[in-house]
């Protein structure tokens, strides 16, 4: 029995259970000459006979007989490895976690994992705050959202799409100082920062604003208190477009800016884009930040 191919074995138990070759050929869909070479090669393969040819039907042998109880007890367990294979393909489950700068996992993310957990209940979607590409090779997220492509081989990216951010200031705000329009309007406003080494003034400044650090009211290195601050009327803020829809309260400024562009990218380890879960959320966020 070493070695026993599983065909051979279907074919015999398919013979015995019917009693004809050729309605078990007909069953496992198989030429009544390819059923009968299969039930010659398993008889032997073990060395035994198990059929006797009766008219046009096949009857067993007592030693075919013993062996049936046997043949259907591994037939069940074939049928039920298929049925469980089958449920754990359909229904996909796991804890997946996915990193994203702090107003991604504020506001975009919240939404899509909703909607995740109502096409795929059997998914836990992790969300981790960060701004590092180290922590994928760390494996401490499987998945992150970033806004530069990542240079590490180790890396897999899909661009999603390129996304905007304009400028935006609070109703109060609008009322105490205007509406500003253009570049040369806001040369004199504040203006909420995002550091403190000068990198967003530059930015700004290749953007056709003519500021200094005079501008800056405060400063916030992360993307959700620099809201707040431009939401509690300490001045104008770069804030991406998707964060603001439908958002009361907020207007903006400076519309013949052009708005800054920036890409969004969806990373993932190589090696744990082979992993079903993972790969469900990954093709998930990726249609759904789109």
């Amino acid at each position: 029995m070493n070695n026993l191919d599983w065909n051979q074995l279907k074919a015999f138990l398919e013979t015995a259970e019917t009693g004809s070759l050729s309605a078990a050929a007909r069953k496992l869909g198989l030429t009544q000459p390819t059923l009968s070479r299969q039930v010659a090669a398993i008889e032997q393969r073990m060395g035994i006979t198990l059929f006797e040819r009766v008219g046009k039907a096949m009857a067993l042998t007592p030693t075919g007989l013993d062996l049936l109880a046997h043949a259907r007890a591994m037939g069940a367990a074939a049928e039920a490895l298929g049925l469980a294979a089958t449920g754990r393909s359909q229904a996909v489950g796991g804890v997946v976690s996915v990193s994203a700068t702090d107003a991604v996992a504020a506001y975009l993310l919240p939404p899509l994992v909703r909607q995740l957990r109502e096409q795929a209940p059997g998914i836990v979607v992790e969300v981790i705050s960060s701004n590092a590409f180290s922590d994928l090779l760390r494996r401490e997220a499987d998945i992150a959202i970033r806004h530069v492509k990542p240079e590490q081989p180790e890396l897999i990216a899909r661009l999603v799409r390129e996304a905007t951010a304009s400028f935006y200031a609070s109703e109060d705000w609008v009322k105490a100082h205007g509406h500003p329009r253009s570049a040369a309007d806001a040369a004199h406003l504040p203006f909420v920062g995002s550091d403190r080494s000068g990198q967003l003034l530059g930015y700004l400044r290749q953007h056709g604003l003519q500021l200094t650090e005079a501008n800056f009211s405060c400063y916030a290195d992360h993307s959700v208190p620099h809201w707040a601050l431009v939401r509690q009327g300490m001045g104008i803020g770069v804030v991406g477009d998707d964060m603001v829809r439908d958002m009361p309260g907020i207007v903006r400024v400076l519309d013949d800016v052009p708005p800054v562009r920036f890409p969004i990218w969806l990373v993932t380890h190589r090696e744990l884009r082979t992993s079903q879960p993972i790969r469900v959320v990954f093709d998930a966020l990726a249609k759904g930040l789109a």
